[in-house]
């Protein structure tokens, strides 16, 4: 059934071994109308966010997912730009 949903999330082992959670592999995880779910704007931090983070090693992807997200009160926050 691969493929049919709306939304694939894609777990990681290795990253779980390094004791990170969530153990999402970024890469692989991610939804098909995300147009419909955010604004214009938060389109485009996401989008700049991930094509930063893809640049990393699954595991390295999670630590500065995480520290982002520290730095910020709340999602909307991070992705106001």
């Amino acid at each position: 059934f691969k493929g049919t949903g709306n939304m694939e999330l894609i777990l990681d082992r290795s990253i779980a071994e390094q004791r990170l959670f969530p153990a999402i592999n970024l890469a692989a995880s991610g939804t098909r109308k995300d147009d419909l779910l955010l604004t214009e704007n938060e389109l485009k931090t996401i989008t700049a966010l991930r094509r930063r983070l893809m640049n990393m090693k699954p595991p390295q992807q999670i630590e500065q997912l995480l520290k982002a997200l520290q730095r910020f009160p709340s999602n909307a926050d991070l992705v106001k730009g």
